[in-house]
């Protein structure tokens, strides 16, 4: 036999057979205590439930409004550095050419300069 790696996150056909089973099981478990939380709790129970499902979809929604802004942020980022690199690295060259005609300019004048100077 070889030697198998076995990965706990990948459920067995035993697990995955219970969990079908049980799915009308715990369909029928909500119906029932749905029905007996409308025919039973008061008031307040209710106001508490309502108040914990605002508190715990908050939560979630948090999480993801969080996760797309901070991917949004990134994304913006990105595109805004990329123009400003984009923009210095054209200034850079610009600033570098430019540079360098002076010094090429300076260096031909020198060089005529030294050469009619041998020439009397």
């Amino acid at each position: 036999m070889s030697n198998q790696v076995f990965d706990a996150s990948i459920p067995v056909l035993t697990e995955v057979f219970e969990d079908k089973a049980q799915a009308p099981v715990q369909d029928a478990l909500h119906a029932d205590l749905e029905q007996r939380a409308i025919d039973t709790w008061s008031e307040p129970e209710w106001t508490l439930l309502e108040r914990r499902l605002s508190e715990r979809i908050l939560q979630q929604l948090q999480g993801r409004v969080d996760f797309v802004l901070e991917q949004r942020l990134k994304d913006s980022m990105e595109e805004v550095l990329r123009h400003a690199v984009a923009g210095l690295t054209a200034e850079i060259q610009q600033g570098l050419q430019q540079t360098i005609e002076k010094i090429v300019v300076r260096a031909v004048a020198q060089e005529l300069a030294h050469l009619q100077t041998l020439k009397k």
